[in-house]
């Protein structure tokens, strides 16, 4: 109760006051509206930058990320091919000796 009553008298003292210092507080509030503007401005221009960095950083991890993937994927594919080859080496081997092993039955 004794909170509710104190905000009722600071409440009425300061309306009082604001129509009688009715000038200074506009001369207060025009000082006051430039400074807040241009802290305000110069807080979102560093904003601004920094979201711009952070995209560049974006962007060069992904490039990086991408060429890393690209690397992966070309060894994967000279793997394969080496594969590829030695399969190839192995079933013609595979068939000389089948071949072989024909002749052989067949001169017996």
């Amino acid at each position: 109760m004794k909170v509710l009553i104190g905000g009722v008298i600071a409440a009425v003292v300061g309306l009082i006051l604001l129509i009688l210092w009715w000038a200074p507080f506009l001369m207060i509030l025009m000082g006051g509206i430039p400074i807040c503007l241009l802290l305000g401005g110069a807080l979102a221009i560093y904003v601004g930058i920094d979201e711009i960095r952070d995209q560049m950083q974006e962007k060069k991890e992904k490039a990086r990320e991408k060429e890393k993937k690209e690397e992966e994927l070309e060894k994967a594919r000279k793997e394969l091919e080496e594969t590829k080859a030695e399969a190839a080496k192995y079933k013609e081997e595979l068939e000389k000796t089948k071949g072989k092993s024909t002749k052989q039955k067949e001169e017996k």
